[in-house]
């Protein structure tokens, strides 16, 4: 059958007919190029394309022939994957090619094609889908639809008819509740109920033959009350142990406190199921852990923790005890152990360990800290230092208890004795001699620890001591032993370097640090001036000293930044900025004769320095002693013959003290030796103090005729003239000032304000654009612009000129503060964000800032921005922060508040500032301290 089966494969291994075009049966004649066919030839007959149809469709028939063979054998035809294999399908045609950017181009033309097509017909596609879409919903509403009509009716029913409507009933006889049935009591439960309440008055039969209430008992049987509240006392207990966890071992003994036992049942903690889950994870490792390494200490002691921490203080026990058998010798086990018990029972197991870990010094501790009585403390001690001789801290502890020095100096000594390298112990025993034994203490301790400091230090500590102890003592006797401290410590570093003990200068300041901090300064300045100048280049000297005792003063170390200044002073005694800084040290941290003592040696060594003078003559003259200033001036004088400072110093402490005649003629005679522009206006500026115009306008003109530059001078002119009503004589003051010093804003502001005050504003705005031209980029001259505008009533012209002020002094302080009042109070808040970022936290911005938090209650922060304000040295110097700081705690704050402002104002000296200066340098408030002046601002400012 096999051989008679037709192969339907065949044809392939036929040849091909003559002219064979592949697929031209069904209609594919492809494409070729001429490369593939080289030059034009014909293409096939008409015989030979009728040749090859008659072939293909004997080929099919043989096909359909055998596929009805198959279906008649039952068979299932074979398919050939590929026979509906789309002809356009150009997939395994181009599988195995690369997609480049030109068929990626290809594509995107493609698919622009397809959607220029699609946007062509979209139009009457949308109006179709619509129009089908209308008419479906005609033929099918919606509900809602329906009921429009309705539901637009319902506007116009009334409340009456609204409540009149009828309940919607149940038309669907579906879930239809039951019919709640209800039946007739039994008579039975009536009189039972009856029954509840009432009394029994007399006694039934059985209880008439049994004498009354007597309970019959069978017989021998008795009930025992006392073994039942025996056993309930003891489930009790059982349940007490099990909460407080503290039962011991027996079971036989509890440490629950009765009074406290509703508090500890509010401490027990009730664990999660995670938790749980956690715990036994942990006791299955922990487990595993001892039983493969059982003489791993730290295991046992996880595992007995993890118990306590379960709440299982049995099984903690026995794991600890079991532990402590696997590791008798670990210390850590028995202490565990010792914990996890009550005081009684760790005593024997402290007792246990000692006989394994006998040189333990903490379980000896431990078993010491158990015992409640000193003389037991002490028992335990000794014991311990009969095995632990050489153990310090057995020592110290043992020493700790004894009440008695006497007692106490006989351990130390045996101590010594037995560690003679123990610093801690000969220190501690020269602290309980005499002065005479101590050194000899001292001397041993250093003969057997020669490599420690600590030994030194505590010698040159106990002469400090010794040589201050009496106060009556003389000053030359005091001096001279003080002077011992000093060759002490000297030695002390000698014999360090020779036994190769080399302490940086940083451990030395730091010992020097301690004994300030301890109450010796003596012996803190012989270690700064052993040690100090140790591991510094000879070049870096002075800028190292000056930085060390910056650092010791930030710390608060004042004794070691004097002494560190003291010796850079002995280096160099040239250096005018040392003394300044060793006096100002002792100005912010020292008393006044301390500062009198520096300032003396500082105008010694530095004559030439004014104002070491002018500090001097300043202190004396702050104490009262204005005869001591005057002294101070006059050799002043002689150093300094025609210094300017010192002369106006003078001048101003004659004045001040009303002796005006003295100061009138110092100014005279200052004009003739010194001759400076600053002399001559301050002769002018006394005189008009005084009321003298017209000695002061002589005095100016004079001054002018020398120092025509000079544009202080045309100031106080002009306002000479200004205060008598003059303003034609003030305006032709101011011009000549202007036209002579240019450069000079507040010249071009005092003309503007006298322009304005006279009413002539239009000429105040020329002058100040004039000035502007002149000075570009001047904040002052913005601002006082914008004031112009504001107080001519233009407020929308002000916040224009403001804006161009801005624009070009983007970082002005003053500008932006007016910008932010300029703005409503709901802008400020952002606008102060603002001025921040770009002023660069200017100390006005941040004022103004806290100016706004006082206007919102916001009373800390505004604290906080006010002391912000005046944080640098620079912003210190503006008066009218402190004004407002004070006013702010005048009305929020308390009088501490208040003093520590005036405190704080008063050592800064303020200087600038508008309102300040206007206040300070008004001729009324001429002589006035700072407070006053501050006061005075306070008001002011509003």
């Amino acid at each position: 059958m096999a051989a008679n089966k037709h192969n339907k494969l065949a044809f392939l291994s036929m040849p091909a007919p003559a002219s064979y075009v592949a697929g031209l049966g069904r209609g594919a004649s492809g494409f070729t190029t001429r490369s593939d066919i080289g030059p034009a030839r014909e293409g096939p007959s008409a015989e030979t394309i009728a040749y090859a149809f008659h072939s293909l469709s004997a080929v099919c028939l043989v096909h359909v022939a055998d596929s009805e063979a198959q279906a008649k054998r039952g068979e299932e035809p074979e398919i050939d994957s590929e026979q509906f294999q789309d002809p356009d399908n150009e997939y395994g045609l181009f599988a195995g090619m690369t997609y480049e950017a030109d068929d990626e181009e290809a594509d995107r033309i493609y698919e622009a094609v397809d959607r220029n097509m699609d946007a062509r017909r979209r139009a009457r596609r949308e109006a179709r889908e619509n129009e089908e879409l209308a008419k479906h919903r005609s033929e099918r509403p919606k509900i809602q639809q329906q009921f429009v009509d309705l539901k637009r009716g319902l506007s116009v029913i009334t409340d009456e008819e609204w409540e009149n409507i009828p309940e919607v009933g149940n038309l669907t006889k579906k879930k239809r509740r039951k019919d709640e049935r209800s039946f007739v009591v039994p008579d039975s439960i009536i009189v039972g109920d009856r029954a509840k309440a009432e009394y029994e008055s007399s006694l039934d039969l059985k209880q008439q033959q049994q004498d009354g209430f007597i309970t019959p008992a069978d017989a021998g049987t008795m009930t025992n009350f006392v073994e039942i509240g025996q056993a309930r006392d003891k489930i009790l207990s059982l349940k007490l142990d099990q909460i407080s966890g503290t039962s011991s071992v027996s079971g036989s003994a509890t440490s629950v406190d009765p009074k406290g036992y509703l508090t500890s049942l509010n401490s027990v903690v009730l664990k999660s199921e995670a938790e749980i889950g956690d715990i036994k994870r942990a006791r299955m490792l922990f487990d595993s852990l001892v039983k493969s390494n059982p003489k791993h200490a730290p295991g046992w002691i996880a595992a007995a923790c993890l118990e306590e921490h379960a709440g299982r203080m049995v099984a903690a026990r026995k794991l600890i005890k079991a532990g402590c058998e696997y590791c008798p010798k670990s210390e850590d086990v028995w202490l565990e152990a010792a914990r996890l018990h009550n005081p009684e029972d760790a005593k024997v197991i402290l007792a246990n360990a000692v006989q394994h870990v006998g040189q333990g010094v903490k379980i000896w501790l431990a078993a010491a800290d158990l015992e409640q009585d000193i003389k037991a403390k002490r028992r335990v001690l000794r014991k311990a230092l009969e095995h632990i001789p050489n153990s310090v801290r057995l020592w110290k502890e043992t020493v700790n208890l004894e009440s008695s020095p006497a007692d106490a100096r006989i351990l130390l000594s045996r101590a010594v004795e037995v560690i003679p390298l123990s610093v801690e112990l000969w220190l501690a025993l020269a602290r309980l001699e005499t002065p005479d034994r101590a050194k000899a203490v001292l001397n041993k301790a250093r003969k057997s620890v020669p490599t420690s400091h600590e030994i030194w230090i505590a010698a040159g500590r106990l002469l400090e001591q010794e040589a201050t102890a009496d106060p009556d003592k003389p000053a030359e006797a005091r001096h001279k032993e003080l002077e011992a401290v000093d060759r002490t410590i000297e030695a002390g570093v000698r014999e360090l370097r020779r036994h190769q003990v080399l302490l940086t200068r940083e451990q030395w300041l730091k010992e020097a640090e301690r004994c300030e901090s301890e109450g010796s300064p003596r012996t803190c300045e012989a270690i700064v001036k052993a040690t100090v100048g140790m591991e510094v280049e000879e070049e870096d000297r002075l800028d190292t000293w000056v930085g060390d005792a910056e650092s010791a003063e930030a710390r608060g170390k004042v004794g070691t930044a004097r002494a560190i200044l003291a010796y850079a002073l002995k280096v160099f005694p040239d250096k005018r900025h040392l003394w300044r800084k060793a006096a100002d040290l002792e100005k912010a941290h020292g008393n006044r004769e301390s500062l009198d003592a520096i300032l003396s040696q500082a105008v010694h060594y530095c004559p030439q320095a004014e104002v070491l003078w002018l500090m001097a003559a300043k202190e004396k003259w702050l104490a009262g002693d204005v005869s001591a200033a005057r002294e101070v001036l006059e050799k002043a004088f002689v150093a300094n013959p025609e210094s300017e400072q010192i002369w106006l110093a003078a001048v101003k402490l004659e004045a001040e003290n009303g002796e005006l005649a003295v100061a009138r003629e110092l100014l005279v005679r200052a004009r003739t030796v010194a001759n400076t522009e600053r002399i001559w206006m301050k002769s002018a500026v006394f005189e008009r103090q005084q009321g003298q115009y017209a000695a002061a306008l002589q005095t100016v003109a004079t001054a002018l005729s020398r120092f025509p530059k000079f544009a202080k001078l045309y100031m106080i002119q002009g306002q000479i003239h200004q205060l008598q009503s003059n303003y034609a004589a003030a305006r032709a003051s101011y011009a000549a000032g202007l036209k002579a010093c240019p450069k000079d804003v507040t010249l071009w502001v005092l003309a503007s304000r006298l322009e304005e005050l006279d009413g002539k504003s239009i000429k105040a705005r020329a002058l100040l654009e004039k000035a502007r031209l002149l000075n570009p980029a001047n904040e002052t001259l913005w601002a006082e612009s914008v004031g112009v505008e504001e107080r001519a009533g233009g407020a929308a012209q002000g916040k224009t000129m403001l804006a161009r002020g801005l624009q070009e002094c983007p970082t002005s302080g003053v500008l932006w503060s007016m910008a932010i009042w300029a703005e409503s109070r709901p802008a400020r808040k952002s606008r102060s964000i603002d001025a921040l970022k770009k002023s660069k936290d200017n100390a006005l911005v941040t004022c103004t800032v806290a100016r706004l938090f006082w206007a919102e209650r916001k009373i800390d922060k505004a604290r906080g921005w006010f002391a912000r304000s005046v944080a640098t040295e620079q912003d210190r110097d503006i008066g009218d922060h402190w004004g407002w700081w004070l006013k702010f705690e005048r009305q929020h704050g308390t009088p501490e508040h208040v003093t520590e402002v005036i405190k704080q104002c008063v050592a800064a000296e303020p200087h600038h500032g508008p309102v300040w200066q206007s206040i300070a340098k008004d001729d009324k408030n001429v002589g006035k301290a700072t407070k006053e002046v501050l006061e005075l601002v306070a008001t002011a400012l509003q």
